[in-house]
């Protein structure tokens, strides 16, 4: 893979020309990963004139917050430079066809791929708010097969209202993915939420919107569920409280994937992170608690860490809605996963729902609530 550095920076453009004029010293073929908080997003113009002026080829998100070592930070910036910067691209526009927009990525692909890079990693940047991202998923995993390990992130808002969070040197567009052809790209994408006892059937949805569970209204279902098998009565007020705490379980054939409840409409429909396809198999799962939860320990064991593991810095994106849920005990995590990992520091930000390649299989697959490290 690229040779990798990492700097957390004000965003100001002058601190951030300082960083590259010095990296690109030593590296030519430098490419930039630019990492930037919700709250900074009136810098991005400013950043991309100070790319274009230095020849720094450049893909970048808005994020939430950003992860510095073991806090959750809402300013600054962090720089990833990669050495050399793999082939990238920035597409817009997803919201209309599924089979079209996942055409389109796919070309994108296949426009800048190397012939002779055979073991890349597709990490893809979404638009949180693209809702049919585990479709078009799919649909690129008809044209690409196993060509490819998928990764990837959600970007935006985590207010998940629709702005326009993914750039590159010229372009800052929503409704989109950024993606990038990683060599060799070691990635663990892990949840560990527990299966619940649960099972129905979503008859009737739309995207990310489930509008009936069991032929009825899906609120209705959702609420008695909640009450009979955890004794918490939802309602319209605490609903945000504790949807989080109660996320649904789309149960696939090798895996369960979350998918985390984040507001619902007047006819009782709720609308979820991520696509739940017609007539799913769900569950209503508990998040559990950090005591509990054997996430950062599958991380570790994934990666292949021991306790003679050492590394400079591990790249890491967390779900919003993790966070929502363990509240303090996010950070607490955070400082278990660079200890466990071998770390010196943790470089990455909150993100919005997770990519992941099924092992042994290959097929893509999106997933809330969960950590995305290389």
């Amino acid at each position: 893979m690229p040779n990798r550095l990492f700097a957390y920076t004000d965003a100001r453009p002058a601190a951030v020309a300082e960083i590259i004029a010095r990296w690109r010293h030593d590296h030519p073929e430098l490419g930039v990963l630019l990492l930037l908080p919700e709250a900074e997003k009136a810098q991005v113009q400013a950043l991309q004139a100070v790319f274009r002026e230095a020849a720094v080829p450049l893909v970048g998100a808005l994020f939430p917050a950003l992860i510095v070592n073991d806090e959750f930070v809402p300013h600054g910036a962090w720089l990833i430079g990669l050495d050399p910067m793999p082939p990238a691209f920035l597409v817009d526009g997803l919201d209309g066809d599924v089979q079209a927009a996942s055409a389109r990525i796919v070309e994108a692909v296949r426009q800048v791929r190397r012939d002779d890079v055979q073991d890349d990693t597709l990490f893809l940047i979404f638009d949180a708010t693209v809702p049919t991202i585990g479709s078009i998923l799919l649909g690129l995993y008809g044209e690409l097969q196993d060509g490819v390990e998928y990764a990837g992130v959600n970007a935006g808002s985590e207010t998940f209202q629709r702005m326009p969070c993914l750039f590159d040197q010229e372009r800052l567009v929503d409704n989109g993915v950024a993606g990038l052809l990683v060599p060799a790209l070691k990635t663990v994408v892990k949840h560990e939420y527990p299966v619940a006892r649960s099972l129905m059937q979503a008859t009737s949805t739309q995207g990310n919107k489930i509008k009936l569970i069991n032929q009825r209204p899906a609120m209705e279902v959702y609420r008695e569920l909640i009450q009979a098998e955890y004794g918490v009565t939802l309602t319209h007020d605490n609903f945000y409280d504790y949807a989080v705490h109660y996320p649904f379980g789309l149960v696939m054939a090798a895996n369960v994937v979350v998918r985390i409840p984040v507001g619902f409409e007047e006819d009782g429909s709720i609308i979820c992170v991520g696509e739940i396809p017609p007539c799913s198999i769900l569950s209503v799962l508990q998040a559990p608690g950090l005591e509990t939860s054997r996430c950062v320990t599958a991380i570790a064991n994934a990666l292949g860490c021991d306790v003679d593991s050492s590394r400079d810095a591990l790249v890491t994106f967390y779900c919003a809605g993790r966070r929502l849920h363990l509240q303090g005990d996010a950070l607490k995590e955070l400082r278990q996963l660079r200890r466990r990992s071998g770390a010196s520091r943790l470089v990455g930000a909150l993100s919005l729902g997770e990519i992941s390649s099924f092992e042994d299989i290959g097929i893509p697959d999106f997933h809330n609530a969960a950590l995305v490290c290389f």
